[in-house]
């Protein structure tokens, strides 16, 4: 399995993980402005009027998953989130939240609320 096939299959498990604790999946792979290096979103889920942006990063270790969310790109999950929200104004009134899930293999997952 090469790292795009593996980085989606780690994003499927995330969305179930966060299924069976009650989340709602909105939408996969969100992105806007396309060529803008503007943002894109891994998994948009919702728990009640909790409105959850998550990142999900698979890595070796849980450590370097960890590491790999920098500044830089929290920046654009976080423009992507608010092209979102001006897109979908249902959610206007929520509640936003910045996740992390972590992924490394055999299996181990950890999410991170209110990561960033």
């Amino acid at each position: 399995m090469n790292n795009y096939h593996s980085g989606h299959f780690a994003e499927l498990l995330a969305l179930l993980s966060l299924f069976f604790k009650g989340y709602v999946p909105v939408r996969r792979n969100y992105v806007t402005g396309r060529g803008t290096h503007a943002g894109e979103v891994d998994l948009i889920v919702r728990q009640k009027r909790t409105l959850v942006f998550v990142e999900v990063k698979k890595r070796t270790t849980q450590e370097l998953a960890a590491y790999a969310v920098q500044p830089k790109q929290q920046e654009r999950i976080r423009r992507a989130a608010e092209g979102f929200l001006a897109r979908h104004p249902q959610y206007q009134n929520f509640d936003v939240r910045f996740d992390v899930v972590l992924v490394s293999f055999p299996l181990n997952l950890h999410h991170i609320k209110n990561a960033f």
